[in-house]
């Protein structure tokens, strides 16, 4: 009761107590990287991304600043970014959007929601653009 009111209760969480967990006991958090590794992973990881679009028929790929922009043929763009103040790599394409963690020892970009590797989504959402299957190699 709050004020000789009742408390309305929340249709999602009923009239029970609220327990609160901490984040950390939900999912483990990536290790906190200085500003210069993430830099360096994120330049490197778009670099190598812009390369190997290029190779992709159907597409033009340009890295600039920090954003790897990919347009196609029907003017439609894929947009990957550097997220500095995050230390995330964050792509939108068709309408939705992903943000990327950083493993710094393995340089492996993860996706915080569907845990997707950012090679293999990126792979998927072109070839789904595209509508045939395309094959995304590092060098």
């Amino acid at each position: 009761m709050r004020d000789g009111r009742p408390a309305v209760s929340d249709p999602m969480l009923g009239d029970g107590p609220l327990i609160l967990l901490a984040a950390s006991a939900l999912l483990p958090m990536a290790d906190p990287i200085d500003e210069a590794t993430f830099e360096d992973l994120a330049e490197s990881a778009l670099r190598a991304l812009e390369t190997a679009l290029n190779d992709v028929e159907g597409l033009e790929a340009d890295l600039e600043s920090g954003i790897l922009s990919i347009e196609f043929e029907d003017g439609e763009r894929f947009i990957i970014n550097s997220h500095r103040a995050a230390r995330q790599i964050w792509m939108a394409a068709q309408a939705r959007a992903w943000h990327f963690d950083v493993d710094a020892r393995t340089a492996q970009w993860t996706a915080t929601k569907t845990h997707e590797e950012l090679w293999a989504c990126l792979q998927r959402e072109i070839g789904q653009k595209l509508g045939r299957s395309i094959a995304l190699a590092a060098r």
